[in-house]
């Protein structure tokens, strides 16, 4: 079955940097573009980026674009989200998306000094 397993996440302080990474199995991840989504507390899912098949094309969210990219190793069958200058407004749950049904068990990202 379709397994996303996302990781990284942490406590960070404001203008630092985290790596997501998305473990992805159980369908051909190649053969699908990908988006990571989040949710802030009390909040709704956010989408923050998408990626294309191969990689060349991505699409950001106008709160992280200039300050996250998303990144796919298809060899890796893994989805990657870089985030730099992280803000409070940051702190979420993160998660990879193959669908607008179908994402992982998410990971903790805290913003906070």
């Amino acid at each position: 079955q379709v397994q996303l397993v996302e990781s990284g996440g942490g406590l960070v302080q404001p203008g630092g940097s985290l790596r997501l990474s998305c473990a992805a199995s159980g369908f051909p991840f190649s053969n699908f573009a990908m988006s990571w989504v989040r949710q802030a507390p009390g909040q709704g899912l956010e989408w923050v980026s998408e990626i294309n098949t191969g990689g060349a094309s991505t699409y950001y969210a106008a709160s992280v674009k200039g300050r996250f990219t998303i990144s796919r190793d298809n060899a890796k069958n893994t989805l990657y989200l870089q985030m730099n200058n992280l803000k409070p407004d940051d702190t979420a749950v993160y998660f990879c998306a193959k669908d607008a049904y179908t994402r992982g068990q998410g990971t903790q990202v805290t913003v906070s000094s």
